[in-house]
């Protein structure tokens, strides 16, 4: 069994903001599952699929960016998932926007949602697909920037970006081998 999560915020004014790439993104998880978000629990939203035999567990934290951490746990206490195998989503203001980056472990870097995951889960060794959203044009405070809305023009370049993220995540899920899925991915 798998866990996979994008990070974000719950309420619809945020649905189109740069912090929101991984909901975006989880979203594309459940639809290349066939799956639907029908449940909620563990303060989350959560949609149930199947990729090869093994199930895969899509969530969306129902809990703001920042407390993101509390909802994952919940779910990997209660679904007794281990780190390999537990995979987060999110926006990264350090990458360019529209490019994917996988890694198999590491920092929250500036990302305070991802602080929060490591606080509360007590583990930093777990994949994870960064969603790059830096638009060197747009020179405001980090805040605000990231809970400002995608420009218009920006939109399919976002969609691809986190289609690939969810295409990304399931190739790890399937078993596909890790440094392939990053030679594929990270560009």
């Amino acid at each position: 069994m798998y866990l996979i999560v994008g990070l974000g915020n719950p309420e619809e004014k945020y649905a189109k903001t740069f912090h929101n790439m991984g909901f975006l993104a989880a979203g594309d998880v459940a639809e290349l599952l066939h799956a639907k978000f029908r449940k909620k629990e563990c303060e989350a939203s959560v949609a149930e699929g199947y990729l090869g035999g093994e199930k895969i567990i899509v969530a969306r934290p129902m809990t703001y960016m920042n407390a993101s951490g509390r909802a994952v746990k919940q779910l990997v206490k209660k679904y007794k998932i281990s780190p390999d195998r537990l995979i987060v989503i999110y926006d990264d203001y350090d990458l360019a926007k529209g490019r994917v980056r996988i890694r198999p472990s590491g920092s929250a870097g500036t990302h305070n949602g991802m602080r929060s995951v490591i606080a509360e889960t007590g583990v930093s060794e777990f994949p994870r697909i960064r969603i790059g959203i830096r638009d060197e044009a747009i020179n405001v405070p980090l805040i605000s920037y990231v809970l400002s809305e995608v420009r218009r023009e920006d939109y399919d370049l976002f969609a691809d970006a986190c289609h690939r993220a969810a295409e990304a995540a399931l190739a790890i899920a399937a078993g596909t081998n890790f440094d392939l899925v990053m030679t594929n991915y990270n560009r």
